[in-house]
């Protein structure tokens, strides 16, 4: 299935996308590519074939916690360009409230 610039269009619009003269015959191709594709699927016999929501069982997907030594503070404050007791010094991006 072909799909037309005016579509195109029309989907930009929907999604308040401006889109240049050039971008709509990329996108017709890729939209129309898309379109092809869900048909292709769609034509596939699935009346036997469990839902699910993964293709493979999955069981506990989280690793086990393990304690490890971490990078010493020397160690990651060295590559920062300005430390100060300890932490990166940064430039001050609020004002202090006068009183």
């Amino acid at each position: 299935m072909l799909i037309s610039h005016d579509e195109v269009r029309y989907v930009a619009k929907l999604a308040r996308l401006k889109l240049e003269s050039g971008e709509l015959d990329r996108y017709a191709g890729q939209l129309s590519g898309i379109i092809n594709h869900i048909n292709k699927i769609s034509e596939l016999e699935l009346k036997h074939v469990e839902l699910t929501s993964h293709v493979i069982e999955l069981a506990n997907v989280f690793r086990e916690d393990q304690a490890r030594q971490s990078v010493s503070r020397e160690l990651a404050l060295a590559n920062g360009p300005e430390v100060e007791a300890g932490a990166f010094r940064v430039p001050q991006i609020l004002e202090a409230e006068e009183q």
